[in-house]
């Protein structure tokens, strides 16, 4: 199911949310530009590597490197549906997490939650030589947020049925829930040993933070407004 609105009508113009994407997109282009070894240098040294974390625990030396990481590795992206997909999602669930949250609470989330999703990962795969990147860590933490503070909201889809797409309008509840489930459930097979090209266990580690953290930064109740 691929979203591309949804119901609740955002009261504030969510700065941080368009500057993520925006800088998601830039970013995305500067690595075309590289050739294909340039790129995997890229990853290697701007991604997160669970076997270097682990390293750098053990033998004690500078967390900086490892900490910075987890940032950078949050805005490279492995190609062109990746990068897409995750800011198609940012656009339309993470302007109403901003602002419930506000514009400084939302970044700092953002950050949180997607740390945690590459932390959720390297906890499944600690000996994993293969970077992590990309930002559906902090994606998934963003639809962790919007299923608890936004409840009764609605998402437009195109939902492929057989081989055609049709538009259907889906309750948010359902439309995540289905996408956290396909997650836990490939997370489960990957840790049967198959191989795995995605980071399920970030997608879930994410969202139970994007959860837990929409309840400690905003736990006020605030009226939800809709689109007619």
């Amino acid at each position: 199911m691929i979203p591309l609105r949804d119901s609740t009508k955002s009261q504030t113009f969510p700065i941080v949310n368009l500057t993520i994407i925006v800088l998601n997109i830039l970013i995305y282009f500067m690595e075309v530009s590289f050739e294909p070894y340039q790129l995997n240098q890229i990853y290697y040294a701007f991604g997160l590597v669970p076997a270097e974390v682990m390293n750098t625990i053990f033998t004690g030396t500078s967390l900086t490197p490892v900490l910075v990481s987890f940032v950078t590795a949050m805005f490279i992206h492995g190609g062109w549906l990746h990068v897409i997909g995750n800011m198609l999602f940012l656009w339309v669930f993470g302007d109403n997490v901003e602002d419930r949250l506000g514009h400084l609470k939302y970044l700092l989330f953002y950050l949180v939650a997607g740390a945690a999703g590459s932390l959720a990962h390297i906890i499944s795969n600690p000996f994993s030589t293969v970077p992590i990147v990309g930002a559906s860590g902090a994606v998934a933490g963003v639809l962790g947020a919007y299923i608890i503070a936004f409840p009764r909201s609605r998402v437009l889809a195109l939902v492929p049925i057989f081989i055609i797409f049709t538009l259907m309008e889906i309750p948010a509840v359902v439309f995540i829930a289905l996408w956290f489930v396909l997650q836990l459930f490939n997370g489960v097979l990957s840790l049967g040993g198959n191989a795995q090209t995605v980071a399920y266990w970030a997608h879930v580690g994410g969202f139970i933070m994007g959860a837990i953290l929409i309840k400690t930064m905003s736990p006020r109740v605030v009226k939800d407004y809709y689109l007619r």
